[in-house]
């Protein structure tokens, strides 16, 4: 592979015809930049060796003071020839770009060229110089001449000043850069933490944004000048070598987010912003390139986005001044400054303006004025956000006073006012008071009636129940009457023959034949039927009286434990006689059931209400064809019971159901009630703590489930 190479040097030099002649660089004592002594010469291959190099005529004598090598992936070879007219023996070369990922300098020895090489992938402390840009140590004796070779190669685009001079020269002029970044790196300190302290205080989002450009706009230009490098990544030199795209980029997106959020963009120019935001994708792309290894895309992406968003910005800041919005004014004109500086370091490197102290700090120039006049326009809005903040205080206090007599105005009127209808009230309140006692007597009028009522069912079902066994014992006393007289005479009968002068056999022959007359053994047989027949008969009335004493509850205001089945019993002998033997009652009970803390007189009424209706929408479908069920089923859960009665009768419609529980709600007939009866339902089972849901279907039957603690809880009444 040399062999061809060389082969192709040696065409090379064959067809060019005549000899390249190097210009020879007189070097008087002074730093001087050689840059219009040098010849350059492309590597696209990136295999030439020195010797390949020192044979080679393609060399391209530099047009400018910094020679500008752009953005290639090829090594590029610096060539020069340097005469010491001075008695200095050992001169310095500074090559004023510290961020070459190849720095190889050539120089002779004995014939021979020796190489010392550098780059920004290595650790700092390994540097002979500690400094970020790369210096070389030329060995030359006075009025000696020499040619020396450089070989560079980089991921950015490369503008190289190079520097010659002698070593006291040299440290003074890179004492005066390490002064002046000294500066502007404090100047950048001072607004960052002045403007964070000021968000800190306002939370204003764009002093935030503004902080983090800043942030990253130093270290953006710290990182170019190599200052990053020196002092922050000086053992993670890939660091550096990422950051020289992620910090631009990450400098760029906030500069977008504090000009869309400081120029307020999305109200005053909505198509901008979105261009805007086209600039923050690009600068992420690049951010993205730089990560994954495309350095040279990640490079041409930066380049895109910040010509890009810097158009954009331009007509977004221009039409925020033409429309009069005063902070634009001191961004753009912030802007405006720091383009300037960047655009005279640009014509620098491109050799158009002379390499001195201004044009190499123009850079550092435009960021410190751009910064300072950003910081103030931030301040000139904050002031007008003040003054309009003011002005609407006070108009809000004028308005405030306008009000106030406003007020005072209408106090008068309304005392007068007030007064008038105060007398209509009063006199208003005395017709109420004469309405809320005649509603009073009503109500108490209602009660009564609805108590009236239940009085009466609870009366006739008494004297329905009472009656048969009072009957049956009734009708027996008679009978039992004649029998015992029938008793006594025998009695007396054996009484005198007992004192008759005969014998025992007499006597007895005598007695049989009256108990034969007398039917003796029958009279057994009848005086007991007759005895368990007035037994059965007032053992039923005391179970009804019993009955009657559970569903009366004569101490219902009283909270005690009670078996709900047996509230439940009591109410079916109440309704017994509304069955009529036509209904048929179901009864599924839980056995044993808990005993729950309740008002028994008050649920005794509940059911007793939910059975009358379920009878009487029986009645209306069924009449008495013998059809009817009511079913009763009792369960008892953790901490509740459940009762739920159900029927076959009518059912209700929707509209039925929502109004179920109303008062003076009814479906019967006039005179069949009072309405009352499910309202007091309803307040019992809330009284309780309870609840009642309602199924219905018109034309099927109708379920009430209600739902009842076992242990009363006065506190959490529904």
């Amino acid at each position: 592979m040399k062999k061809i190479i060389y082969a192709l040097i040696l065409f090379q030099i064959f067809i060019s015809g005549s000899v390249f002649s190097q210009k020879t660089l007189i070097f008087k004592g002074q730093n001087v930049i050689i840059g219009q002594q040098i010849a350059i010469f492309e590597d696209t291959s990136n295999q030439l060796d020195i010797e390949a190099i020192r044979n080679i005529s393609g060399f391209v004598t530099s047009t400018g003071q910094t020679p500008n090598l752009q953005l290639s992936k090829s090594d590029f070879w610096l060539k020069f020839n340097i005469k010491n007219a001075t008695q200095n023996e050992l001169l310095l070369l500074e090559i004023e770009y510290p961020t070459l990922q190849l720095c190889e300098f050539y120089y002779p020895e004995n014939g021979k060229y020796r190489v010392v090489t550098a780059s920004d992938r290595t650790n700092f402390k390994d540097r002979k110089y500690k400094h970020q840009n790369f210096i070389f140590d030329i060995h030359l004796p006075q009025d000696s001449v020499a040619t020396f070779f450089i070989r560079v190669r980089s991921s950015e685009q490369m503008v190289l000043p190079l520097i010659l001079g002698s070593p006291q020269k040299i440290s003074e002029s890179l004492l005066t850069k390490d002064l002046l970044w000294g500066i502007f790196v404090g100047i950048l300190i001072v607004m960052i933490l002045y403007n964070f302290f000021v968000f800190m205080s306002t939370k204003d989002i764009d002093y935030l944004y503004y902080v983090l450009y800043i942030t990253f706009i130093g270290l953006t230009q710290t990182s170019l000048s190599g200052y990053t490098y020196r002092y922050i990544f000086y053992d993670t030199p890939e660091l550096f070598h990422k950051g020289i795209i992620i910090f631009p980029a990450l400098a760029g997106i906030f500069a977008i987010f504090f000009i869309k959020n400081f120029l307020h963009t999305k109200d005053s120019a909505p198509r901008l912003d979105k261009l805007l935001s086209v600039g923050l994708v690009l600068y992420s792309i690049a951010i993205i390139f730089r990560i994954s290894g495309y350095d040279h895309a990640a490079y041409r992406m930066i380049d895109i986005s910040a010509l890009f968003s810097t158009i954009i910005t331009y007509i977004v800041s221009i039409k925020r001044v033409y429309n009069g919005y005063r902070p634009a004014k001191f961004f753009l004109v912030a802007w405006t400054l720091f383009m300037t500086g960047i655009i005279l370091f640009v014509l620098r490197n491109l050799g158009i303006l002379e390499h001195n102290n201004f044009t190499n700090n123009t850079m550092q120039l435009g960021v410190s004025l751009e910064v300072t006049l950003l910081s103030i326009a931030l301040a000139d809005k904050f002031n007008i956000l003040k003054k309009e903040k003011e002005q609407s205080q006070l108009a809000t206090l004028n308005a405030i006073r306008e009000n106030e007599k406003i007020v005072r105005e209408q106090n008068v009127m309304l005392e007068k006012m007030v007064a008038e209808r105060t007398a209509e009230l009063e006199e208003t309140n005395e017709d109420l008071s004469v309405t809320l006692e005649d509603l009073k007597q009503a109500q108490s009028q209602l009660v009564e009636a609805e108590k009236m009522a239940s009085l009466g069912q609870l009366t006739a079902g008494i004297a329905h129940e009472i009656n048969n066994p009072i009957n049956f014992v009734t009708s027996n006393v008679a009978p039992l009457k004649r029998d015992v007289g029938m008793v006594f005479d025998t009695i007396e009968f054996i009484e005198t023959i007992s004192f008759e002068d005969i014998s025992d056999e007499q006597k007895r022959k005598k007695i049989e034949a009256f108990k034969e007359d007398l039917d003796y053994d029958y009279l057994k047989i009848e005086i007991n039927h007759l005895l368990n027949g007035i037994y059965e008969g007032s053992s039923r009335t005391a179970e009804i009286v019993k009955g009657l004493r559970i569903f009366s509850r004569v101490d219902e205001n009283d909270l005690k434990k009670a078996d709900i089945n047996e509230g439940l019993d009591s109410t079916l002998i109440i309704v017994n006689n509304l069955l009529n033997s036509t209904i048929k009652i179901i009864k599924e009970y839980t056995d044993p059931m808990p005993l729950i803390e309740c008002y028994p007189g008050k649920l005794n009424q509940v059911f007793l209400n939910i059975m009358s209706n379920a009878i009487h929408a029986i009645r209306k479908k069924h009449g008495e064809s013998g059809n009817g069920i009511i079913t009763i089923r009792t369960k008892a859960l953790e901490k509740y019971i459940t009762v739920e009665i159900l029927d076959n009768g009518v059912g209700m419609d929707e509209v039925t159901q929502h109004k179920i529980y109303e008062p003076f709600f009814t479906t019967k007939d006039v005179g069949e009630g009072t309405g009352l009866g499910m309202s007091i339902v309803y307040n019992t089972i809330k009284k309780h703590n309870g609840t009642i849901k309602l199924v219905s279907k018109l034309g099927e039957g109708t379920s009430f489930l209600i739902q009842l603690p076992i242990i009363f809880d006065a506190e959490n009444i529904i």
